[in-house]
């Protein structure tokens, strides 16, 4: 009894499952996914989604392109965001999401001990992510995407400095700036005026 218990008080915990009509289809999942990206890359890109059911990232196209897109997490909703980064970030991506669902505090500090003790491969050449995001909206049935999406560039380049590369630290609407300026994860900030 006492068993059964902490596994419905540990269901309740975990929110509702995702029913089947709350993730869409593969084919729709994908068409959002690759929207960022510019469009010679959407082609071959590699998406993770989510199948109906489930809460876990699983391949929903395999590309050979140098890009890797996540899909829009129905367990987010009415949030969208969609993301794709350049392959040579997939280890330190994939670090950051298992160690988020393994609910560890500081993901950045465990990323940047195990980038320093050489466990944990990180780019030293620079390397593009392009993401879009919406705090709610409907999804576009053609294209996934939430009308008025924000687009957002970042460009990682390991141990970047204002110094190192010209570019100011200091946020201005419009302009590129960089973002944790000497670590690891430090990356050029292209947001658009919107």
């Amino acid at each position: 009894m006492k068993r059964a218990c902490i596994l419905a008080a540990a269901a309740l915990l975990a929110g509702p499952p995702l029913l089947a009509q709350d993730t869409p289809a593969p084919d729709p999942q994908v068409a959002a996914a690759v929207q960022p990206l510019p469009e010679e890359f959407r082609e071959g890109a590699t998406v993770l989604g989510y199948r109906a059911g489930s809460a876990e990232l699983v391949p929903l196209r395999e590309g050979s392109g140098p890009f890797i897109c996540l899909a829009d997490d129905p367990a987010e909703a009415p949030r969208f965001h969609v993301a794709c980064y350049h392959r040579s970030l997939a280890d330190f991506m994939a670090r950051g999401r298992a160690l988020r669902a393994a609910k560890v505090e500081n993901v950045d500090s465990v990323r940047y001990a195990e980038i320093d003790a050489g466990t944990l491969a990180m780019p030293e050449h620079a390397a593009a992510l392009y993401s879009l995001s919406a705090e709610e909206g409907t999804p576009d049935p053609a294209t996934g995407v939430v009308a008025g999406a924000r687009p957002l560039t970042v460009i990682y380049l390991r141990g970047a400095t204002p110094e190192s590369t010209g570019i100011s630290a200091q946020p201005k609407p419009g302009e590129p700036w960089l973002m944790f300026p000497g670590t690891p994860r430090a990356h050029i900030m292209l947001v658009p005026r919107m």
